[in-house]
């Protein structure tokens, strides 16, 4: 259910996936806050990133691979075996660039962290069409709620969108 992909320009989408066989792909806080630069690299306005002194120059290369006129986060939530992402795409194969991007750069992190090879995700992504704003306001609710029911040393309510709703956060590549 929702492998195959039929993408529109402007569209709003619900994306997930988890890890393979539901292991968990977060084991620690530093895990959530990689995860969350790659989505940043990749979605931050360019000028933004390039005035930001902290960057490395390996992380630099990566600008060339911005994707923040082609998606729109506008809601997130990390999970221990799982990520869900509410998007709105620009362009016809953004949302294929950014899940490629952000899971590729991700998976060679931890693989490396952990000293394993090999995939972390089950399979390809899975991407559902959002159509009626009644859709968008559930899913939303969904995602911001999913966090609360984790029993976790990492809190992750912090590692979803939901206090940038609150404006208790406020970045430029998340669009509550």
């Amino acid at each position: 259910r929702n492998v195959v992909k039929d993408y529109v320009e402007n569209g709003y989408y619900h994306l997930y996936n988890r890890g393979v066989d539901k292991r968990n792909i977060f084991l620690d806080e530093q895990d959530c806050i990689v995860f969350l630069h790659y989505i940043r690299i990749y979605l931050s306005p360019i000028e933004e990133l390039l005035e930001d002194p902290r960057l490395s120059l390996r992380i630099q290369r990566l600008i060339s691979l911005n994707l923040s006129k082609e998606i729109d986060l506008l809601s997130f939530s990390l999970m221990p075996n799982h990520v869900h992402f509410q998007v709105k795409q620009y362009t016809i194969n953004g949302i294929t660039k950014f899940m490629r991007r952000v899971i590729t750069s991700y998976v060679m992190y931890f693989n490396k962290k952990y000293k394993r090879v090999g995939t972390l995700f089950q399979g390809i992504y899975k991407a559902a069409t959002i159509r009626y704003e009644s859709h968008h306001l559930h899913l939303s609710r969904y995602i911001h709620l999913n966090p609360i029911k984790v029993k976790s040393p990492i809190n992750f309510m912090n590692f979803s969108s939901y206090p940038y709703y609150l404006g208790k956060k406020q970045v430029s590549w998340i669009k509550p």
